[in-house]
């Protein structure tokens, strides 16, 4: 594979803000929720990369006849993998799909095929695009991608704040998770934070149902608590967890919760973890060498957290401790609390224009 612009490349990345920059130097887009990918091609050569540089193209062979009679015979673009789903885009579904039998490759394929949404060209034929301004970039990628078709997807893009700002609030309910702000003068700089990005965050009670010790505390520090909320049926579910502690905090937290762990697995509604299930009190393939094993916590304390936002019926990244609610029982913690943003059909998010 010969081009101007060759893997190994690191993606440009954002850093997060609290609100939409104003003016006319800023182009937006959805942000996608899924797994950034970068393509190359080289003829009938095609190699897909990952975020931390690692290949891809394995896990997804449904891609590769849309992209060689799709995409220019040679180019590099920027993107995100995802699948979509009626309800949205499914997260969970996705990381299914890096799995090492090839079997199960095959069949996750077929069963839950990924889409490829593209919102940058980096290289064209013998032309590296990547020291030219974004708006000139993006034009061109809407010419080589002028008529797309499933699975391959070109974002939306607007230069209007407010319409941007109405994406954020309605694009949620199809798994997005918030709005993307690149400069329209901005060059591709790999590696750097060099857009914008502004997501969703909110507040929610949960219980505390457990934690796991700090890889370098075992004992003594805490490193994430495990968090729960009822369901309809009253049945505390696993919901995720809350990290991102001091040093000196994870320490006075594992005293504090010490009096919670006394005859913490009797009647415990977590308690199956402890045997045979492969949820959050036991190893899966994706976490490598991070232990998952855990200590039960009689579920009596109320926290408040904040998180972006649901992937199905669990946070979709880390939630962050707010504060302590000694005031509101356990029992109060529910999934009625959360305000769920209704579905909005991926289809007409890919129709939106500028």
């Amino acid at each position: 594979m010969q081009l101007p612009v060759e893997p190994p490349l690191k993606p440009m990345l954002a850093k997060r803000v609290d609100a939409l920059p104003k003016g006319d130097t800023w182009l937006y887009e959805p942000k996608w929720d899924g797994f950034r990918a970068l393509v190359f091609r080289d003829g009938h050569e095609w190699f897909l990369q990952s975020r931390d540089l690692k290949p891809l193209k394995r896990y997804f062979p449904e891609l590769e006849e849309p992209v060689l009679s799709q995409l220019p015979s040679r180019a590099v673009l920027d993107g995100e993998l995802v699948i979509a789903t009626v309800n949205g885009l499914d997260f969970e579904a996705l990381q299914m799909r890096l799995h090492p039998a090839a079997s199960r490759v095959q069949m996750l394929a077929e069963k839950s095929p990924a889409s490829l949404v593209f919102w940058d060209l980096l290289c064209e034929g013998d032309m590296d695009l990547s020291s030219e301004p974004f708006a000139a970039r993006r034009a061109r990628l809407e010419k080589v991608l002028a008529d797309p078709r499933p699975p391959l997807y070109l974002t939306p893009v607007t230069s209007d704040r407010a319409v941007a700002a109405d994406w954020f609030e309605r694009f949620e309910g199809a798994g997005l998770d918030g709005v993307m702000a690149k400069p329209r003068d901005g060059i591709y700089e790999p590696g750097k934070r060099t857009m914008l990005k502004v997501k969703q965050k909110r507040t929610v009670d949960v219980v505390l149902g457990g934690f796991r010790w700090h890889k370098n505390g075992a004992g003594t520090a805490l490193g994430s608590m495990l968090l729960g909320l009822f369901d309809s049926k009253g049945v505390l579910q696993h919901v995720g967890v809350a990290a991102s502690f001091t040093a000196k905090r994870r320490v006075e937290l594992a005293l504090e919760l010490a009096p919670l762990r006394e005859n913490a697995l009797d009647a415990h509604p977590w308690q199956s973890w402890a045997s045979h299930q492969r949820v959050p009190g036991m190893k899966s393939r994706w976490s490598t060498d991070k232990t998952l094993e855990w200590e039960p916590l009689r579920p009596e304390r109320v926290l408040e957290v904040s998180f972006d936002h649901l992937q199905g019926s669990r946070f979709r990244h880390t939630a962050h401790f707010v504060r302590w609610r000694p005031d509101k029982p356990p029992d109060a913690c529910t999934y009625e609390q959360i305000d769920i943003t209704p579905p909005y059909e991926l289809e007409r998010i890919f129709s939106q224009g500028s």
